[in-house]
């Protein structure tokens, strides 16, 4: 494999007509989890099936997702789990992978990391047999510039692995990219940025939400008139560092300020308590998970997000597109959304610098506006519109060159 500086896919109209006049494609959508599926890749199924495509999905958990079973033609359970340590689980789930992509597939298209390694796995000497073309977005490579030395390398050398195993390779932020490159990962023109997973910015837009809603919002978490909220969307695992928030809104030490916290996960209980220790837990609200986080968003005078690790956050870009001001952490991916006067960026794993920035949030409070509309104008390059067309370019390239490579056998099962 050679290094050079890879090429974003371009973003150009979708030739509908080359697409509808093709066979019908078979798309299969994984992920590890159903509710990466669920929260990410809708959109693109709901467009590929528009077009005629016929468009399946496998993931944990996604029998029981009524959303998925609806938005897919056919959906397949897959028995791995979260855990890079569970070998039963990875060698039921390789079987699994080459038994459902044998019924036919043109693409296959695998998100996160669990999921990603054990399908190019199980895939890397069947792809040219079957005529399947492997696509692997990186959702932010799980080395980066803040991880360990021994994490890193150890994270790395099986990002490298499975590259020898993938068709194409999308990243989703500079940071990704240039490691990409500069670690031979895949050849340039192999290697494809694009802004994400995209999002509705007419979903996500303040006029589309009732004030009401915002109004019912504050009511439910007890807030007086003056009363001021900060709010974090974020599964509750370690990476995501809710006790910088918590920590940070004790240092504040300011009886009027709120924290709620959307979503679900291991660590909401000892967030609980964290709460309950430092004497704020009458003023930290855990919420669980919402279906709709856009009143939540505007009740608040800022979204904080303090992760370790991101890929480009989804929970950024919904703040940016409400026009919302959002505080994170200086790293890849957020950094990206937020330089620039845009948002606020912390050190992370400094509790103090958060505070910081929530203060100045809450004494600015024209400043936090306007970085909020700032946000909004920013936001609409990423856009769901424009990545389902940057997804269409790259199963187009992918297609013409599965159909060049000599001997491969590559579309004979076309049909849908």
């Amino acid at each position: 494999m050679t290094s050079g500086t890879a090429r974003p896919v371009e973003v150009l109209p979708t030739d509908r007509r080359s697409f509808e006049a093709a066979p019908a494609r078979r798309l299969l959508y994984v992920a590890t989890v159903a509710g990466t599926i669920e929260g990410f890749l809708l959109p693109l199924a709901n467009h590929f099936r528009a077009l005629g495509w016929r468009v399946d999905a496998m993931a944990n958990g996604i029998e029981g997702s009524k959303n998925s079973r609806e938005s897919f033609h056919q959906v397949h359970e897959a028995p791995w789990t979260r855990s890079p340590t569970d070998v039963g689980s990875i060698l039921r789930a390789k079987s699994t992978v080459l038994r459902v992509v044998r019924s036919g597939y043109d693409i296959v298209h695998v998100h996160t990391p669990v999921a990603g390694f054990v399908t190019r796995m199980a895939l890397r000497d069947a792809r040219s047999r079957l005529g399947v073309r492997v696509i692997y977005t990186a959702h932010g490579f799980h080395f980066h510039s803040g991880g360990s030395v021994i994490a890193n390398a150890a994270f790395r050398s099986l990002e490298e692995m499975a590259a020898r195993w993938t068709d194409e390779l999308v990243v989703i932020n500079k940071e990704d990219q240039e490691a990409a490159t500069r670690h031979g990962m895949t050849s340039p023109g192999h290697l494809h940025r694009l802004p994400g997973i995209g999002i509705d910015t007419d979903h996500y837009d303040r006029r589309a939400v009732n004030q009401s809603a915002v109004v019912e919002v504050r009511k439910e978490l007890g807030l007086a008139t003056g009363d001021q909220l900060f709010v974090m969307i974020a599964e509750f695992t370690r990476n995501k560092r809710h006790d910088l928030a918590v920590r940070a809104l004790a240092h504040l030490a300011r009886q009027d300020v709120h924290l709620a916290f959307a979503g679900t996960g291991p660590l909401e209980r000892p967030t609980e308590q964290l709460a309950q220790r430092l004497g704020v837990g009458d003023r930290v609200h855990l919420l669980g998970y919402r279906s709709d986080v856009r009143p939540l968003v505007l009740a608040s005078i800022a979204t904080l997000l303090c992760s370790e690790r991101e890929g480009l956050p989804r929970a950024v870009l919904e703040s940016l597109s409400l026009g919302v001001l959002c505080i994170g952490t200086r790293i890849r991916g957020t950094a990206e959304l937020l330089d620039g006067d845009i948002g606020l960026l912390v050190p992370p794993r400094d509790a103090n610098a958060l505070t910081r920035a929530m203060a100045w949030a809450l004494d600015r409070p024209k400043g936090a506006r306007d970085r909020g509309r700032r946000g909004r104008a920013h936001v609409t390059q990423y856009g769901i519109e424009k990545v389902i067309e940057m997804h269409a370019r790259l199963y187009e390239r992918a297609l013409d060159r599965a159909q060049a490579a000599p001997g491969s056998g590559a579309m004979s099962h076309g049909g849908g």
